[in-house]
């Protein structure tokens, strides 16, 4: 073929092929560059709850594994409020570099742009999801000066209380918060919301009797269980939780309630338009994290599952996740300005 051509261009098309070679190679340059450079200075990771709280607990174990690998100090902060919103705010808020992230979860993610009017971002436009990091039953925890020792008890004891009872969240459109109203709307019962800023005060809430019953992950739970304050009737999952201190418990399910289902999950999240070279290499770096035994030992302890996976994944889950809870949210009316 190429004997029929001039040679001026025979000789001129290997040298126009190296040079789209060579041409292609600098483009990616900036992409690879970027994920060996990150991080270049200190990372921040925003935990839009408080310290002692289970999503404290992984941001730590999480510092613990990555600071030797990431060659930088990681910064744990606290940030609650505003139902996790004042957290994810700083996220949105923070350069697009990687260097910001946080640790979301269902309320600030997926349900508050839905009982909101007004939110000071958008989940969708100004976060990334990265990976998904754990998941957990939401426990329905009692006061045990409650006379119930299960969901049938629980229900007539409620009921009987003609809205005088008081219930506690981990903060508005919280999947505590709204796993509670989908039992309530199930059980027909009438209760009072009271939301805390993050677990622990939920919890301290329940033992000191100011609120009766509240729906949320265990670890703040556990103490206030072992001192007899505090008692455990179900759990939310589909199915019962494998962690050693609540298989014992029933479902909601299996206790009558088929429509009361909810898992708390957790992820990390960055600033939208961070590069995704550099989204890749915290998915990868944390996912690799996640397999470590003993920080998997210490959050089972804490009734978490790691999962993992990704970014994909996480995206897709989302979507689902909010779908679901849109539903639940219109059906019941719930909203919150």
């Amino acid at each position: 073929m190429f004997a029929k051509l001039p040679e001026y261009i025979i000789n001129g098309l290997f040298p126009m092929k190296r040079f789209a070679t060579a041409l292609l190679a600098a483009a990616l340059l900036p992409l690879a560059a970027t994920a060996q450079s990150w991080p270049a200075k200190p990372v921040r990771i925003i935990v839009p709850a408080p310290a002692g709280s289970s999503l404290d607990l992984l941001a730590r174990q999480l510092q613990d594994k990555l600071k030797d690998k990431w060659g930088q100090p990681i910064v744990v902060e606290n940030k609650p409020g505003a139902g996790g919103m004042l957290g994810m705010d700083l996220v949105a808020k923070s350069e697009a570099d990687g260097h910001v992230m946080g640790l979301g979860f269902g309320g600030p993610i997926s349900t508050a742009p839905m009982l909101y009017k007004k939110m000071s971002y958008d989940p969708a436009k100004d976060l990334a999801a990265v990976l998904s990091t754990t998941s957990q039953a939401n426990v329905l925890a009692i006061n045990a000066s409650v006379p119930a020792k299960n969901i049938g008890e629980f229900v007539t004891w409620a009921k009987a209380q003609e809205g005088k009872l008081n219930y506690a969240s981990l903060g508005n459109g919280s999947s505590a918060h709204l796993t509670m109203e989908l039992f309530l709307d199930a059980a027909g019962i009438k209760a009072t919301h009271i939301p805390f800023n993050g677990s622990p005060p939920s919890a301290l809430s329940v033992a000191a009797g100011d609120t009766q019953a509240v729906f949320m992950v265990a670890p703040a739970l556990l103490p206030h269980v072992q001192s007899g304050k505090v008692r455990l009737l179900a759990v939310s999952t589909p199915k019962r939780s494998g962690d050693a201190s609540l298989k014992a418990l029933p479902t909601i399910v299996e206790s009558g309630l088929p429509a009361v289902q909810s898992v708390a999950w957790n992820g990390i999240f960055v600033r939208a338009g961070t590069p995704e070279a550099t989204i890749a290499k915290i998915n990868a770096d944390i996912n690799a994290a996640l397999k470590d035994a003993a920080l998997i030992a210490t959050l089972d302890k804490a009734g978490m599952d790691v999962t993992g996976g990704t970014q994909a994944d996480f995206m897709k889950f989302i979507e689902a996740d909010t779908k679901q809870w849109a539903a639940v949210i219109q059906r019941l009316g719930v909203k919150l300005d």
